[in-house]
């Protein structure tokens, strides 16, 4: 069974950074794409965030270029979201997963407030 546990958010204000981390259970996160996502509060969408390609190749979406850092640790088979200069419209619950997706974990709220 494919399971994880999102950790890492918090509380930060403008400017700041957090670094997110997903521990998996049931699969080789080294075998696989891996996706982070969040889901703003009220919307029922998640949307993808950043992500790793089969191939190795890291992707973002425009509003967290340059801010934001996909990375993973094969040994630990963990991933991680490297957020530098936050800012409240990245306010949100983070998830991660791998394409094609599986069940969600409990995810980690992300708030950036003064």
């Amino acid at each position: 069974q494919v399971r994880f546990v999102e950790s890492g958010g918090g509380l930060v204000q403008p400017g700041g950074s957090l670094r997110l981390s997903c521990a998996a259970s049931g699969v080789m996160l080294s075998q696989t794409s891996i996706v982070w996502y969040r889901q703003f509060l009220g919307k029922k969408q998640r949307e993808w965030v950043a992500r790793i390609s089969l191939e190795g190749e890291p992707y973002y979406i425009n509003s967290v270029k340059g801010r934001f850092t996909i990375s993973r640790d094969n040994t630990a088979n963990t991933m991680y979201l490297q957020m530098d200069a936050l800012k409240p419209d990245d306010t949100a619950i983070y998830y991660c997963n791998i394409a094609p997706n599986r069940a969600w974990g409990p995810g980690t709220q992300v708030t950036v407030s003064s």
